[in-house]
């Protein structure tokens, strides 16, 4: 594809096209989506929400969409304009700014002796690093806004005469698996010069050689090693387009096959007629920064020096600048592009793996230049594209625009959440990838099931492949055993004596897929604070997401539910020797399900419920597949289980936790996940339709609304008299099962309930906490929260999947 600069004219004939016309009340003359979540750059929050564990990752809420395609490691530029969290070896996080990574601008009037030179930042560096180039952009000169997987810097300050935006984006693109794993990030500078008078542009674009700093597993970059590091610039002529002109920022290895450690980044930008790219192939990123201030606050152009040396320990760092002029009232779209190529994924055990991306751009770990020319060539293609796919949600009045907008920013956890896509060095490229994003970073679990039961709608929507894949994983576990021993961290805080269980038993579908410290996909179900072996809601929730997967896909690929029907089966099966006699598996007296530290006993709401959702599920399926026998055992199981279930915990009103405990009579908000898919995948009634409706009604009286006065979702759990409960996690929001929650609401008919619930998270994670872009698994009644970065969030997709009743 050619590449040329794209008039103002050009962009709204595209938008029109696209069905994102500027006179459209969802888009912004900008062409910004009104959706986008907005924020005025650098703006501090006051009462910002800070973690309740001691040890949890906090690190404020100075945070940004991410960039970074499905498993390419991921980073992230705050709304103040500093690159701080950094996601780059698979499964750790960092937080630290690099303030050499920057962007700055230079703006001179015609006529004017002098111009602007700014560091693009709200704040600056501390023990005299750059001293000499001239930050605190000023707070709130400009906005930031964010629809996932794009970001605006709106920059209006009045010492720029021009008017110039930042659109940020990586190729996040449904239905995509080859763009949406690349590790690029593109940068569109916006430029209009509304003045009368000719304004020189001129971006600069610094940013420091971090090869070899992404091998600890540590939260930080103390001691990051610089040692045999060295830049390059790089020119090529590309087409029509330019010449492609940047700095490629490598390492000295000990072979050919790179280390997880080793890699490239790059940076570059296009010149061709009116566009002049200059360049600083290296300067000391801890230095003044004179080499690069000096020149670029003369005239905005850098001295075009191409020294390179290799460091002893320095770091080093270069630098691009991107200049052009713009008559009174014109307007120009011009591209920057930053990439990377750490191909290798190393785990604590040692196992290798290569990232999906090298199936297209091989192993090497030297093909940043090539990714970056690929980024600039398709820099318009990939913005248009993911415009295309936003707009019929964007610019859907039917819902509510805040909530539009949550609907793309949540979803940032799918690049950004520790996310693995590859498969074991060496391995043939015709095979299967493996995919799994972290529970989170401080329970850094890959894939945890009782999660992406909420958490993976997005992914099968829009990649459902990926999705697929995952679950065959989980079949091809099910029959399996892990027998190794490992410390049952609950029970022994109980008893004040070591436990042990084992690792994983036939017949059980695991917790999870593995974590990074130990050997993801290979042992799974790693020991920890419960033995998951005896949970009851993995299984069911593992059957029923094959089903989910089946239907919402077109229901199409029997191929899919016969190779998983054994799974399937072994699934139900393993669950039944948890049946008393009433056809329900009764939890054992521990915290056996999701809400690992809210103790259940005997038939219970929340496992009851999703059991006979399962037992449904598994009916249809042996239906398809022609199983008549399957069929009439799994629907009679299901009469007897249902019988049961409303007998033991139906009071009237809802159906109580369980019939056991000290919680026994307390209302559960998530009590109907099972109806809730039930009613994603077209089951029909696992309860009768008017106790569907009486208990929504009660959890949306009491858990919404006697909490926090409605605005902060739905908390786990109430008494029957309205009071919040001790219980650790009983008293908590957890802002995934609340969307859950909401789906349901949904198919229920219940639609201002809906919103009121849902609108409660968003005014907690955007509004009041300074949760964007970390939102958590949980707060409390005080806004404060536990586990950031959490992967049940990006379950707002269920308002936009579950279908609304049925007339």
């Amino acid at each position: 594809m050619k590449l040329k600069f794209i008039s103002v004219f050009a962009f709204h004939v595209v938008a029109f096209a696209l069905g994102l016309s500027t006179v459209s009340p969802a888009w912004g003359a900008d062409g910004i989506p009104k959706a986008a979540w907005e924020r005025p750059l650098g703006l501090p929050l006051a009462n910002p929400g800070v973690t309740l564990k001691s040890g949890d990752i906090d690190d404020g809420y100075w945070q940004g969409v991410p960039v970074g395609g499905f498993g390419a490691g991921t980073f992230s530029r705050s709304y103040r304009g500093d690159f701080a969290r950094w996601h780059m070896k698979a499964g750790v996080h960092k937080y630290e700014p690099v303030y050499a990574n920057q962007f700055a601008m230079f703006q001179q009037s015609e006529g004017d002796a002098h111009g602007t030179a700014q560091a693009l930042m709200n704040g600056h560096p501390t023990g005299g690093q750059l001293s000499s180039w001239q930050w605190d952009y000023p707070v709130g000169a400009g906005n930031y806004y964010a629809l996932f997987p794009k970001a605006w810097f709106d920059y209006k300050w009045d010492k720029f005469p021009a008017h110039v935006t930042l659109e940020q984006y990586s190729p996040v693109l449904p239905g995509n698996y080859r763009e949406s794993s690349y590790p690029v990030a593109v940068y569109r500078w916006h430029a209009e010069n509304p003045t009368n008078k000719t304004v020189v542009v001129s971006v600069l674009l610094s940013w420091t050689n971090m090869s070899g700093w992404f091998r600890t597993f540590t939260r930080d970059f103390d001691g990051a090693p610089s040692q045999g590091n060295y830049n390059n610039y790089v020119s090529e002529k590309v087409g029509d387009a330019g010449t492609m002109k940047g700095i490629v920022f490598d390492r000295s290895r000990s072979g050919a096959s790179p280390n997880e450690w080793d890699g490239q980044f790059a940076i570059a930008a296009l010149e061709s007629p009116g566009v002049e790219v200059t360049y600083q192939t290296t300067y000391q990123a801890s230095g003044d920064g004179k080499a690069v201030w000096a020149p670029f606050s003369k005239d905005g152009r850098l001295t075009n020096d191409t020294k390179s040396w290799v460091s002893d320990k320095e770091r080093l760092a270069g630098a691009i600048a991107l200049r052009f002029t713009l008559k009174p009232g014109e307007k120009k779209i011009v591209p920057m592009v930053l990439s990377w190529d750490f191909p290798v994924v190393q785990f604590g055990e040692g196992r290798k793996w290569d990232r999906k991306y090298t199936d297209f751009y091989g192993t090497s770990g030297k093909n940043a230049w090539k990714i970056a020319r690929d980024g600039l060539t398709q820099a318009s293609a990939w913005s248009d594209a993911i415009d295309k796919w936003q707009a019929p949600y964007v610019n859907d009045e039917s819902k509510p625009l805040w909530y539009r907008g949550m609907l793309f920013n949540e979803l940032y956890a799918l690049t950004d959440g520790g996310t693995f896509w590859g498969r074991q060095a060496g391995a043939d490229l015709k095979g299967p990838t493996s995919f799994a994003l972290l529970e989170c970073f401080d329970y850094a679990y890959y894939g945890t099931l009782d999660v992406r039961f909420y958490a993976s709608l997005p992914l099968l929507k829009f990649w459902p492949d990926i999705d697929k894949q995952v679950l065959r994983e989980f079949a091809d576990t099910v029959p399996k055993e892990w027998p190794e021993l490992g410390l049952w961290v609950w029970k022994s805080q109980i008893l004040d004596e070591p436990v042990t269980h084992k690792r994983k038993k036939i017949g059980a579908v695991p917790h999870d897929l593995g974590v990074p410290e130990g050997d993801p996909f290979i042992a799974v179900n790693e020991p920890g604070w419960q033995d998951t072996n005896n949970w009851k809601d993995l299984n069911s929730k593992f059957v029923l997401m094959v089903y989910r997967d089946y239907v919402l896909t077109g229901r199409k690929d029997t191929a899919f539910l016969r190779e998983t029907w054994p799974a399937v089966k072994d699934a139900i099966e393993y669950l039944r020797q948890f049946d008393h006699g009433g056809g329900v598996p009764e939890n054992s007296d521990y915290p056996d399900q999701t809400y690992d530290d809210w103790v259940v006993h005997g038939v219970s709401a929340y496992s009851g419920g999703l059991w006979l959702a399962a037992l449904r599920a598994t009916e249809e399926t042996a239906r398809i597949l022609g199983d008549r026998k399957a069929v009439d055992e799994y629907h009679a199981l299901f009469l007897k289980g249902q019988k049961t279930y409303i007998s033991q915990l139906w009071n009237g009103k809802y159906f109580r936790y369980d019939t056991s405990t000290d919680s026994r009579n307390d209302i559960q908000t998530d009590q109907l996940a099972g109806q809730w898919y039930a009613n994603l995948t077209g089951l029909g009634d696992i309860v009768p339709r008017e106790m569907q409706i009486e208990t929504a009604k009660t959890i949306f009286n009491f858990n919404v609304m006697k909490f926090g006065d409605g605005q902060m979702g739905a908390v786990n759990g109430m008494t029957e008299g309205g009071e919040i409960l001790t219980n650790a996690e009983a008293k908590e929001v957890w802002v995934g099962t609340t969307l859950g929650y909401a789906g349901l609401l949904i198919s229920e008919g219940m639609k201002d309930e809906a919103w009121k619930t849902t609108w409660g998270l968003y005014h907690v994670i955007y509004e009041t906490k300074g949760y964007w872009f970390r939102t958590p698994e949980a707060w409390d009644i005080t806004g404060n929260f536990r586990a950031g970065m959490y992967m049940r969030p990006t379950a707002v997709w269920a308002l936009e999947m579950t279908p609304p009743p049925t007339k």
